[in-house]
């Protein structure tokens, strides 16, 4: 199995961070297997979806009205609402794999793989991508 690490710099706000071209570029020419995409974080999941329609927008505002950032949650350390970020990975699983053919991701025509963070207090992730050889 071939892994590496990626950093991302989500920075101080919610967002949808689009991973798809480095899990182009990891997997380009290693032929056919499965890209499994993981984040060691318990604040953050990976999703496939649209982005860049506004679909970004879109979840980040049904995870605001599943999640609500206020006072609700029990686990209350970081910003207001922090734990809400914790039930996230419930919501948006913190791993996604692929289908590789060819050295290619076989993602449909509109889908991207994602990074969802919702943890305002912690600007700097990593993703750990790891290819499975068919």
């Amino acid at each position: 199995m071939d892994t590496t690490l990626l950093d991302v710099r989500t920075g101080s706000r919610e967002v949808v961070h689009d991973l798809t071209g480095a899990c182009a570029e990891f997997v380009r020419g290693r032929g056919d297997g499965l890209l499994h995409v993981f984040v060691p974080h318990a604040t953050a999941g990976v999703a496939v979806l649209e982005l860049g329609a506004g679909s970004d927008d879109d979840l980040l505002a049904a995870l605001g009205d599943l999640l609500p950032a206020d006072d609700r949650w029990r686990h209350r350390h970081g910003s207001p609402g922090h734990g809400r970020a914790h039930v996230l990975p419930a919501l948006v699983p913190p791993y996604a794999t692929l289908p590789v053919l060819d050295g290619r991701l076989a993602l449909g025509t509109w889908q991207s793989v994602a990074l969802v963070d919702l943890n305002v207090d912690n600007p700097d992730r990593q993703v750990r991508l790891s290819f499975l050889r068919g």
